[in-house]
């Protein structure tokens, strides 16, 4: 006798219900509601093995509404996945659990990507269906997937999912297919009290195809899936569903949202879903029927592993290598090459231009790298010239137009890496970091390889005046664990901090880069990458040092200035380029004191704010810098009149050494 859909999908219903109960926290009112939903997706529609989770042809799964985790974390346990046991269900969020409160990719298998900050989901989504896109163009029917969603009401009203569902509609990405749990509740209570948006016409004019459907139906949600794998467009299906589903007083209101259901409310949801079994006891032949579902995709897993032997050995050969995210050998070749050439005949040029003559060079030997712009290509410079942009319909490109939708293009960055096959960056003006914020932060979470190209890196970009200059951008993005943030001074620095960025593997990275011409500075050759270590001596001092100058980017020539300025003093100073502080801090004591050095004065030069240069020219080291936001003047006036210059370094050194 076969198992029925309601007893799958109660079983789902129970495990979320008791995993929470048990936890004293969590949300069972989204794991209830969907249950339908995920049931039919993962007994009859979703590619995947749950033996082999990283399959890199399976369906993704996002859960892009990640409170209602306790439904990943029991379709994972019934399906098979040897990692989701049920004391890993008894364990929900739990210290050291795979089962915490909200989904982390890379901490639990089967996780595709982390989500909870609502809107998160969706927006990385699109970059995993844009992914898919291109690898097919590049490498064929190898590659033949779908992108599925799980969206709630929260995820839909954040301003990110709006950025997200245009550009996917304007791509034609039609193997996404997102499944809104359309429940009319949030923590509030009802979605009316804030919202009345007729989500089907907003995914339409977005160009989607859109349909409703009752999310408890079954056949309903199977047709819906069916008709939006065989759409040219990217597919919303709102499902109405009752949140907290079974749950006898709770149903439908928020007290099933965010909270334990509580003994009582627990045992009249047993008795109205007919489940006699015991907390986190599932009958053996309904788990058998999960099992069953669970291995359903083995025989297309095989499939797909001859048809990848049966590749051109040259072509399997890097499909392998882009899916293990193994850089080219050549590239080592191509940055000692770039930096020779740039020593050899050195040119004042803008860091964003210096970034312009790096991406052509590496472009050709890593031809995953793929870049984009929020709508500043001709200003950020990162154009991927060897092939056209990507377009709705055509995805052999490696430059994607997003448009002015910077929090969108950065989740869907994060999807592209997620994904794999691919090194994404993207690119805007880095005060606009703020509006990329979120994404960013969630690229350092998951330690993904992302890229980002910040150009206009400070008041350096002069007229267009202090709304666009960013003052305190490289200190909030050096907050963030596990990020770095690169900010180069000329076309070696450059270089390296690229070929930084390219090698970091589990840590997304920013490139800071000036408008503005900055003159060479790096006029040796150097096979190591000096950037490396965050900072280095780049002029030793003519004797003993009296004093350290510790700079950035713009900054190192004030430095390179104030030291001759000293010079001509009879002070003997040291400057030390800095490009990237997280790394030098994050340096051992041993190697932090080196380059620092034991000069009486430190002090640091940056045309941002104070915050984070502490830790390398302690409480009483100096410092020059901003100390409010900028004004609009042409670059060199501003310098002037904020007192980033080398006259104020100097004057400040001279004023410290008399005091002591």
């Amino acid at each position: 006798m076969s198992v029925s859909h309601a007893s799958m999908a109660n079983a789902v219903r129970a495990l979320a219900m008791d995993a929470v109960q048990k936890a004293n926290s969590g949300h069972p009112g989204l794991p209830m509601g969907a249950a339908d939903i995920a049931t039919v997706l993962f007994t009859k529609v979703l590619k995947y093995d749950s033996a082999d989770m990283s399959w890199p042809d399976r369906d993704r799964f996002v859960l892009s509404a990640g409170h209602g985790s306790m439904l990943l974390y029991a379709l994972l346990h019934l399906t098979g996945e040897p990692e989701m046991t049920i004391d890993e269900i008894k364990n929900f969020r739990q210290l050291g659990s795979k089962t915490p409160g909200h989904p982390e990719v890379f901490h639990t298998r089967g996780v595709e990507t982390t989500t909870g900050p609502l809107g998160q989901g969706i927006s990385t989504a699109v970059g995993m269906a844009l992914a898919e896109r291109m690898l097919q163009a590049e490498f064929g029917d190898v590659v033949d997937h779908y992108t599925y969603v799980l969206a709630s009401d929260g995820d839909l009203m954040e301003g990110i999912s709006q950025e997200a569902i245009a550009i996917a509609g304007h791509l034609k990405l039609n193997r996404m297919i997102v499944l809104f749990d359309d429940n009319g509740i949030s923590i509030d209570g009802p979605i009316s009290i804030a919202d009345s948006v007729d989500q089907v016409k907003r995914f339409e004019a977005a160009g989607w195809a859109a349909c409703r459907i009752d999310g408890h139906d079954p056949d309903a949600i199977l047709k819906a899936i069916e008709t939006a794998k065989a759409s040219d467009r990217p597919t919303l299906i709102a499902c109405k569903t009752v949140i907290g589903y079974g749950a006898p007083t709770r149903a439908g209101t928020a007290k099933s949202h965010g909270e334990p259901l509580g003994a009582s409310e627990i045992e009249g949801a047993r008795k109205a879903l007919g489940w006699t079994s015991e907390p986190f006891v599932i009958p053996a032949d309904i788990l058998s029927a999960w099992r069953a579902a669970g291995v359903r995709g083995q025989a297309a897993h095989r499939a797909w592993k001859q048809k990848l032997a049966s590749m051109d050995p040259t072509k399997q050969s890097e499909f392998e290598r882009r899916l293990k995210g193994d850089l080219p050998v050549a590239l080592k070749a191509v940055v000692s090459h770039f930096k020779k050439a740039s020593v050899d005949a050195p040119k004042e040029m803008a860091t964003r231009k210096a970034s312009e003559a790096c991406i052509a060079a590496i472009a050709p030997v890593v031809p995953e790298l793929i870049t984009g712009s929020a709508d500043l290509t001709g200003s950020n410079n990162n154009k991927v010239e060897a092939t056209p942009a990507i377009s709705p319909g055509h995805y052999a490109g490696r430059f994607v137009h997003w448009g002015i939708r910077e929090h969108g293009m950065a989740a869907a960055i994060n999807g592209m890496s997620l994904h794999g096959g691919y090194i994404p960056s993207g690119a805007t003006f880095m005060v606009f970091t703020d509006y990329c914020r979120p994404s960013l932060r969630l690229a350092a979470l998951m330690g993904v390889r992302h890229i980002e190209v910040m150009t206009h890196d400070s008041i350096g970009l002069g007229e267009d005046g202090p709304t666009h200059q960013p003052v305190e951008h490289l200190a909030s993005l050096r907050a963030i664990p596990n990020l770095i943030v690169l900010r180069p001074a000329d076309m070696v620095e450059t270089m390296e901090c690229w070929q930084l960025a390219l090698e970091s593997r589990k840590a997304p990275a920013i490139l800071a880069l000036s408008r503005q011409n900055l003159p060479a500075v790096r006029l040796t050759y150097e096979d190591d990458n000096l950037s490396r270590q965050g900072a280095y001596e780049l002029s030793p001092a003519q004797g003993k040092a009296q004093a350290s100058i510790f700079a950035s980017g713009s900054e190192v020539q004030i430095a390179m200035n104030a030291q001759k300025a000293l010079a001509e003093k009879g002070i003997a100073a040291r400057v030390v380029s800095v490009p990237c502080l997280d790394l030098f801090l994050a340096q051992d004591e041993a190697t932090r004191k080196a380059v620092i050095g034991d000069a009486p004065v430190k002090i640091a030069v940056e045309a941002g704010i104070r915050m984070g240069w502490d830790g390398v020219i302690g409480s009483e080291g100096l410092f020059v810098g901003m100390h409010s936001f900028g004004t609009s003047a042409p670059m060199a006036k501003l310098y002037a009149h904020f007192g980033i210059t080398a006259e104020a370094v100097t004057s400040a050194v001279v004023d410290r050494l008399a005091k002591h």
